[in-house]
C-alpha cells in the first residue's frame, strides 16, 4: 500500500512540475463569447466589414445587364478568387450579446425577447420601461 502511495506521490509531483502538459493542448482556453457560434458570427462580421465594399461593387457589375457578357464573366471569376465566400451580408445572424440567442434579437438593443424582458423588467435598461396598465 505504501509503495502505491509514494507511486502516485511521484506521479502527481511529475505532473505538477511540468509546464509542457499545458502547451500540449491540456488548458482549458476561454474567450469572452458564449459559444462557437458566436466566435463564428464575430469572425463573419470582421470579414463583412472588411470586404463588404469591393464585394458590393462587384456584384453590382456582375448583375448588371447593360454590361457585355465577358466582362460579367471575368467580375464573377474575379469574386470567386479575391473575396471569401464569408463575407455574404446575408450570412450574418443577429444574434443576442449575452445569451447567443438567434432568433427573436431586438436590433437596437442586440438582445434577445427573453434577456430584454427580464432585464427591462428590473429597470437595467436606460430609457425602457415596462407598460403597465
Amino acid at each position: 500500500m505504501a509503495a502505491i502511495k509514494n507511486g502516485l506521490l511521484t506521479l502527481s509531483n511529475i505532473f505538477s512540475k511540468s509546464t509542457s502538459l499545458a502547451a500540449c493542448g491540456f488548458q482549458q482556453v476561454r474567450t469572452k463569447y458564449v459559444n462557437r457560434w458566436m466566435i463564428r458570427d464575430v469572425k463573419r462580421r470582421k470579414l463583412a466589414e472588411k470586404y463588404a465594399p469591393e464585394r458590393l461593387r462587384l456584384v453590382a457589375m456582375k448583375r448588371n445587364d447593360i454590361l457585355p457578357l465577358e466582362l460579367r464573366e471575368a467580375v464573377g471569376k474575379q469574386i470567386d478568387e479575391t473575396i471569401p465566400r464569408q463575407t455574404a451580408l446575408r450570412q450574418l445572424t443577429p444574434r443576442c450579446m449575452l445569451t447567443s440567442r438567434p432568433r427573436g434579437t431586438l436590433p437596437r438593443w442586440r438582445l434577445s425577447r427573453i434577456v430584454f424582458r427580464h432585464l427591462a423588467d428590473y429597470n437595467k435598461l436606460a430609457g425602457v420601461q415596462r407598460a403597465i396598465w
